[in-house]
């Protein structure tokens, strides 16, 4: 007998059956997680610093409401914000607190900014943003309010 020397070939349903995945494979699926990690975390992040300007709007009103309080009761606006928190010297009427220390700062730690007189208004108060400098846009805007 004569040996023939065939070389042993798969078939290609026998190839097709082989368990495990090719790099190409791996590397697309990796790629594939990462976008999607991606998507999810700037989706998570963004949305928790649209929710704080959110909230520095509606605790600039809380503390103008505030301020105003203090004006029916002392007959004239704050010299700053910390006149919310304890009593001026030499100011009769006070009957405070109005307000606690943590109310005068912002979502993001920054202290609200109080000006009396304001632009054309009494007084005016500012949350400055994400950023916490004048101007910018989207959550770096600042928060203003003006009665």
């Amino acid at each position: 007998m004569i040996a023939s020397r065939r070389p042993i070939r798969l078939s290609f349903t026998a190839a097709r059956n082989q368990s495990g995945m090719s790099l190409l494979e791996i590397i697309i699926v990796i790629v594939l997680i990462g976008a999607v990690l991606t998507l999810v975390a700037s989706r998570v992040l963004g949305g928790a610093d649209r929710g704080k300007a959110n909230i520095a709007k509606a605790q600039v009103q809380t503390v103008a409401s505030k301020i105003d309080n203090y004006q029916i009761d002392t007959g004239k606006l704050p010299g700053s914000l910390n006149d919310l928190v304890t009593a001026p010297a030499g100011v009769g009427g006070w009957l405070g607190p109005y307000a606690k220390p943590a109310d005068l700062n912002d979502p993001w730690g920054h202290a609200l900014e109080y000006r009396a007189p304001g632009e054309g208004q009494p007084y005016e108060l500012v949350s400055l943003g994400k950023d916490g400098k004048a101007g910018g846009s989207s959550v770096d805007a600042d928060i203003r309010y003006q009665p």
